[in-house]
């Protein structure tokens, strides 16, 4: 899962959400001088999120709808369409609006800088630039948004033209995440249940 899904999973806890940004830009164990307990949680759910993911059988369904060259970059492409998903329909998930949350998690970013990685500083000036989370909803800002990965990796990769391929098979695609998310917020609620 993406960033919009990742905030949204970790409720309205602010520390968790934060923690959940941070999850791709944190390495390894987080560190306790750097990083207040709450936020070391939700990185923690942040990568339980992402386990669960990976092995999710809708998940594994949809990885297999894309052809070769792009299935071998499908969790990224994934993640990505998700969250447009999330994004395009977010009413059905969230009581807030769209462009309400995607404010204050921006706004959130902003508050909490001094927790924030270089990298993740980086990426909220991307943010605000793209209107993201939320503009994850117009497949332009995704089309971009994919290239822009691609430019990241260091090896050659179809990114740049991942966008079609995506759009070819929405409607499979939707099934899958139709079936999945509702069961990752299950796995999520257990998970904080069970870590107290």
């Amino acid at each position: 899962m993406n960033h919009l899904a990742h905030a949204l999973l970790a409720g309205d806890d602010e520390a968790l959400q934060l923690g959940g940004l941070l999850g791709d830009f944190v390495r390894g164990q987080p560190d306790p001088a750097q990083f207040p307990p709450r936020v070391i949680r939700g990185i923690r759910l942040h990568r339980a999120i992402d386990g669960y993911t990976d092995v999710h059988p809708a998940v594994l369904a949809a990885k297999a709808q894309l052809p070769p060259p792009y299935r071998r970059y499908a969790g990224i492409l994934l993640d990505m369409w998700f969250d447009h998903l999330l994004a395009r329909e977010f009413p059905r998930w969230s009581a807030q609006p769209l462009e309400d949350y995607s404010l204050g998690l921006r706004g959130l970013l902003r508050r909490r800088d001094a927790l924030l990685t270089p990298a993740l500083r980086r990426f909220r000036s991307y943010m605000e630039a793209n209107d993201l989370p939320g503009g994850y909803a117009d497949r332009a800002v995704l089309g971009r948004a994919l290239v822009g990965i691609g430019q990241r990796l260091t090896r050659a990769n179809p990114l740049d033209t991942a966008l079609p391929v995506l759009v070819a098979r929405q409607e499979e695609l939707q099934r899958r995440f139709e079936v999945f998310f509702p069961e990752l917020r299950g796995f999520v609620a257990g998970w904080m249940e069970g870590q107290g």
